[in-house]
C-alpha cells in the first residue's frame, strides 16, 4: 500500500441537469456504437465496448440507448465518419489539460476546443506538449468500507495490479491497462465492489490551485465537457473542494 489516493482530487465535477445528462447520453452512445464497429457488439474480447457499457452503467444510460448504439454499430457498413484526436494545452496555473475527441468535423471540433481555452485563460499547445506529464493507466476505487485492506491487497496485487494507494475513505487500485481484465474478474470473483472501474490518463505530478485561478481552471473543464465533440477530458490539477 504505497502514497495517498489522489482520484477525489483530480476528477473534476459533472453536472447533473437535463441538459448535460442528455449530453452524457449521446456522447456514450456515439463510443459505443463506434467501439461496437470496430470490434463487434459482443464485450467479451472488446474491450474499447466493455468500456464503453461501464461508462453508460456509471452514467444511468436506459438500456434501450445502449441496444441502439450497438446495433447502429454492428449494421454499419462502412468505417463509420468517427476521427479520434488528441488536443493538449495549458490550463491557468500551467495546468496541464489533455482533451481526447471523437468527431465527425475536424474542424468544428477544433476551433470549439480552442475557444473553450481561450475564453477560460488557457492554451492549446503543440502535440506531445504535455502527453509525457501522464500515463494511461487502469484504475479501480474501492470505498473503504466496502473491504478489509489486507484482503484488497491480497486480491488486486495476485491478479497483478501495480499499486494501491489509500485515500481519505477509498482504496485506489492502479493497474496496467492489458492488466485491467484480470484484475476486475477477481475483485468480481472476490465480491469487491467498486465506485470507479475504468482505463483513463493518471499524471505524474499535480498542481494545486485556488481563489481565481481555480475557478477560472473549473469553468475551462465544463466548456471543454460541454463540447459535442469532446469524450474525455484528463488534466493534472487539483482544486479545492468546493471547485469540484
Amino acid at each position: 500500500m504505497s502514497g495517498h489516493s489522489k482520484w477525489s482530487n483530480i476528477k473534476h465535477k459533472k453536472g447533473k441537469n437535463d441538459a448535460l445528462r442528455a449530453k452524457i447520453t449521446t456522447k456514450i452512445g456515439r463510443e459505443i456504437t463506434v467501439a461496437a464497429r470496430m470490434g463487434g457488439g459482443d464485450p467479451t474480447g472488446n474491450m474499447r465496448l466493455k468500456l464503453a457499457l461501464q461508462k453508460a452503467r456509471e452514467n444511468n444510460v436506459p438500456k434501450e440507448n445502449i441496444q441502439r448504439a450497438i446495433q447502429k454499430g454492428i449494421g454499419a457498413t462502412d468505417g463509420g465518419n468517427y476521427e479520434e484526436i488528441t488536443y493538449e494545452g495549458y490550463g491557468p496555473g500551467g495546468v496541464a489539460v489533455t482533451v481526447e475527441v471523437m468527431t465527425d468535423n475536424r474542424n468544428r471540433a477544433a476551433a470549439e476546443v480552442r475557444h473553450a481555452f481561450s475564453k477560460h485563460g488557457g492554451n492549446l499547445g503543440e502535440s506531445g506538449c504535455v502527453a509525457w506529464m501522464f500515463n494511461r493507466k487502469g484504475v479501480f476505487v474501492v470505498e473503504q468500507a466496502a473491504a478489509e485492506e489486507e484482503e484488497l491487497m491480497l486480491v488486486a496485487l495476485d491478479a497483478g495490479a501495480e499499486d494501491i494507494r489509500t485515500g481519505d475513505a477509498e482504496y485506489e487500485i492502479i493497474t496496467a491497462p492489458e492488466d485491467f481484465d484480470a484484475v476486475e474478474q477477481a475483485l468480481a470473483a472476490a465480491k469487491v465492489p467498486t465506485v470507479v472501474a475504468k482505463i483513463t490518463m493518471l499524471p505524474d505530478t499535480t498542481i494545486a490551485l485556488d481563489g481565481e485561478d481555480a475557478e477560472h481552471m473549473q469553468d475551462l473543464l465544463d466548456a471543454l465537457d460541454d463540447c459535442d465533440d469532446v469524450k474525455d477530458v484528463y488534466s493534472n490539477v487539483e482544486l479545492p473542494d468546493d471547485e469540484e
